[in-house]
């Protein structure tokens, strides 16, 4: 099969790729403790980020396939399974998706820099997606600073945004 990408690229997308699923079962965690919480709304959330994060591993797998280089399907980095506070879990979700974001840039300044366009296209997607997932986030953090100890307020804010579920689904 002819390499459309070098493999100083496919190491950090591979790279990349722990973080995305590693991001995963984070967000499964969050969301099992919003289940044990009895939050049916922040874990159905959680729940979808999750999956979205499966879908953004997969893409990057399946670009390094598609582009000729050898995917690695990764063990993951330890995630945070107990937390103090929603608003504790919700900081550490916010504070992941800032972090995600600064690795795609970093990303793309790879593939510029190995004049990788191909790449740098395919990962156009992904600084667009985290625009979107910073945003999410941040909001969720307000409400639920606002909220304080109201926690249904929480509930309602998602509750009555399907929007915002919707939207994580369909990405």
């Amino acid at each position: 099969m002819t390499t459309l990408i070098n493999k100083k690229v496919v190491d950090a997308l591979n790279a990349q790729v722990v973080e995305e699923f590693t991001a995963q079962n984070q967000y499964i965690a969050i969301a099992l403790y919003f289940d044990a919480e009895t939050l049916p709304e922040l874990s159905n959330f959680f729940h979808l980020q999750a999956q979205e994060e499966h879908q953004h591993g997969m893409k990057l797998l399946q670009y390094i396939t598609d582009a000729g280089g050898h995917p690695i399907v990764p063990a993951t980095n330890e995630v945070k399974n107990h937390f103090e506070s929603v608003e504790e879990a919700v900081e550490l979700a916010l504070n992941q998706e800032l972090k995600v974001t600064d690795q795609i840039n970093t990303l793309v300044a790879l593939a510029e820099a190995e004049k990788d366009y191909l790449t740098r296209q395919t990962l156009q997607w992904f600084v667009t997606e985290q625009l979107e997932e910073v945003s999410s986030m941040s909001d969720l953090l307000n409400v639920v600073k606002r909220a304080g100890d109201n926690l249904f307020l929480v509930e309602e804010f998602l509750r009555s945004n399907p929007h915002e579920a919707e939207a994580e689904a369909e990405a």
